[in-house]
């Protein structure tokens, strides 16, 4: 069983700057502290290109590329297809949710959410694993 490293770097992916105010201060609340930001998933791929990340929170309805885009490309590189993947999104159709789960997401968190569920969902992931869903 793996531990979260409040340490570790941290990436936000969303269109939305204001939900990625939320989920920066909610993970800033929770310890973590080295946080990038994605306004979208070509720039997310961009920064993993580069950065070491250990958890990736993304949007899925975004400008440009869609959560489940980035996903999938996380998960085919060898390089990222093991970093834990939480999707957070308003979107919470059964099938959407089985297509994130088919594309190997970590844990999944409908909007809106509460710090405690953001809590809840990285110690999901760092417990059961990448892909554990």
């Amino acid at each position: 069983m793996m531990e979260p490293d409040p340490n570790m770097k941290v990436l936000v992916v969303d269109d939305s700057l204001v939900m990625r105010r939320i989920i920066t201060n909610h993970l800033r609340a929770l310890g973590y502290s080295n946080i990038l930001e994605a306004e979208n998933g070509k720039k997310a791929l961009q920064i993993l290109e580069k950065e070491q990340v250990g958890l990736i929170f993304s949007d899925w309805c975004m400008q440009v590329m869609h959560g489940i885009e980035v996903l999938r490309s996380v998960r085919k590189n060898e390089a990222t297809k093991d970093i834990p993947f939480i999707m957070v999104t308003a979107e919470a159709q059964p099938h959407l949710i089985l297509e994130a789960i088919r594309a190997k997401v970590s844990d999944y968190v409908v909007k809106p959410f509460t710090r405690e569920n953001l809590r809840e969902s990285i110690e999901k992931v760092f417990t059961l694993g990448p892909g554990a869903g």
